[in-house]
């Protein structure tokens, strides 16, 4: 029987998230989940008991802490920690759309390193842990209107290389789905990105199929580093 973990998971309001929080809870894992939609975390945790939540912001240092606090808290031990939290609003670099560049940076890069800073003292200190985060086919290939998008996606490679590198005690990981059904393309604003995304993302995963590749890292002995999983569609070039 699987020993159970404290874990912590971002972004988990949606998608690969939610599915997420589902598998790993029904596991019998204690979870302390955060997003910014905090009806929805609410749901998820009235609907199992061993299911925290909080409001975080991943661009807010204060909200990671926070999570790892009421881990340490209530449970006494961080185990896991999922950066999952993460946007995709597209556009062609000749668009301009500077805030949306700045989003993709604060978020998809930022929020990894809140993460890092909020749990590795914590693991350092009991010798043991893991820190998993969602990147992207976007982290190996790069395709028009995805510049920004990949640059955050390779940057989340970078930093969890080099922190496996670093650290003899945490097990680090790199989680990288291909096209995965998901809210993340319903919020790009420039047209063209929009339509290109259409035939992109015709073939997708259902988010489970992520949810599964990160249950299984988890479940992997302690000596064991799953440094990276890369998880596509069967029927989909990308």
């Amino acid at each position: 029987m699987q020993t159970s973990k404290v874990i912590l998971l971002t972004g988990a309001s949606s998608g690969i998230g939610e599915a997420t929080a589902r598998l790993l809870a029904r596991e019998g894992h204690q979870l302390i989940i955060g997003a910014r939609r905090t009806d929805r975390l609410q749901a998820l945790s009235q609907e199992f008991s061993n299911i925290d939540y909080l409001a975080v912001d991943v661009t807010r240092p204060e909200d990671l802490q926070k999570m790892a606090q009421h881990a340490l808290t209530q449970y006494g031990r961080i185990d896991v920690l999922v950066n999952n939290a993460g946007i995709m609003p597209l556009s062609p670099l000749s668009a301009l759309k500077t805030d949306e560049w700045n989003q993709t940076l604060d978020v998809n890069v930022r929020g990894v390193l809140h993460g890092i800073a909020a749990v590795l003292p914590v693991m350092e200190q009991q010798k043991q842990g893991q820190i998993i985060s969602v990147a992207s086919i976007g982290a190996h290939l790069v395709w028009p209107s995805c510049a920004v998008y990949c640059a955050s996606k390779f940057a989340v490679r970078a930093i969890m290389d080099g922190l496996r590198q670093e650290t003899d005690t945490v097990r680090v990981t790199v989680v990288s789905p291909g096209v995965v059904e998901s809210e993340l393309a319903d919020h790009i604003t420039d047209t063209s990105a929009r339509e290109a995304m259409v035939d992109f993302r015709r073939v997708a995963l259902p988010a489970e199929a992520i949810a599964k590749a990160i249950g299984w890292a988890i479940a992997q002995p302690d000596g064991v580093d799953v440094s990276e999983i890369i998880v596509r569609p069967t029927a989909s070039p990308y």
